[in-house]
């Protein structure tokens, strides 16, 4: 394991400790804050318009969202460009990020990933 690979788990276990909560009032995603506090299965979804990989993303996910399984998993979508807010409070430096949320916290994130079977198995992760 490189450097880099232990820093980004590092950093992903302290944000899986430490969920960010935000203010009433101040929710960068409307809807976001009380999605995760129900403790359903929540999908945040980091992409920009520009970005190859979130186009790549973007039909493999709505096609896991359509099916039976993933039927009460809530979905945020988050564009790099102009939630600055929101990437910020989530701690997301890159599009193509997707991050997932079970019993009000996160449980898993990842970025730049096209495969399908590895989007459902961080999808599955929430339920």
């Amino acid at each position: 394991m490189n450097r880099r690979h232990i820093l980004l788990s590092v950093a992903a276990i302290t944000l899986a400790i430490a969920t960010p909560v935000f203010a009433a009032g101040n929710d960068p995603i409307p809807g976001f804050t009380e999605a995760v506090a129900a403790g359903g299965p929540v999908l945040v979804h980091v992409t920009a318009p520009w970005c190859g990989e979130c186009k790549l993303q973007k039909p493999i996910v709505a096609k896991l969202l359509g099916t039976p399984d993933f039927k009460d998993m809530k979905e945020f979508k988050v564009d790099f460009d102009t939630q600055k807010d929101a990437l910020k409070l989530l701690h997301v430096q890159m599009q193509s990020t997707l991050i997932v949320y079970k019993d009000g916290k996160e449980v898993d994130r990842m970025t730049g990933k096209t495969k399908p079977a590895v989007i459902e198995a961080i999808m599955r992760k929430a339920l």
